[in-house]
């Protein structure tokens, strides 16, 4: 099957360019239905992409939330573990629970935050804020608070 610029071209073929006359009536016409038969079958083949588009984004979407759910029923099921164990550690061959400690910075007032440590109006920025608090200064309103993380394996 030929492209639509081979079929143009074919169709320039079948006029005389001098004096504008069709040379070739039949195959004129018969490649303007090819012509148009290309076009719509174009026109077509678009339609059917875009709508595959849509498909993918729908299925991505919808894998989105179940990843999502399947995210938050793992979180679940840790705060579960969590509580079970009381901070114990527990082992099997299949499975190795421990604990391992981090720090966080809490703020309980943000307003007496020097600004310094403060990012972005008004938003803290905890890494300084905790290197701060690490090295002795004081940082008013913040504290930092240490933390055992669970970690499943």
């Amino acid at each position: 099957m030929a492209t639509l610029y081979e079929i143009d071209a074919e169709i320039m073929a079948c006029i005389d360019m001098e004096t504008g006359e069709i040379i070739d009536a039949g195959k004129l016409e018969e490649l303007e239905m090819e012509r148009e038969a290309k076009i719509e079958g174009v026109a077509l083949w678009y339609k059917n992409l875009l709508s595959d588009a849509e498909a993918y984004k729908a299925e991505k979407n919808s894998f989105a939330e179940k990843e999502k759910a399947a995210k938050n029923r793992a979180e679940s099921l840790k705060r579960y573990l969590e509580d079970a164990l009381g901070g114990d550690k527990f082992r099997t061959a299949k499975v190795s629970i421990n604990y391992k400690r981090s720090e966080s910075v809490q703020c309980e007032n943000l307003g007496a935050v020097p600004k310094d440590y403060l990012v972005m109006a008004p938003s803290l920025d905890k890494t300084a804020v905790k290197q701060a608090l690490k090295e002795g200064i004081e940082v008013p309103g913040c504290e930092l608070l240490e933390k055992q993380n669970m970690q499943i394996k």
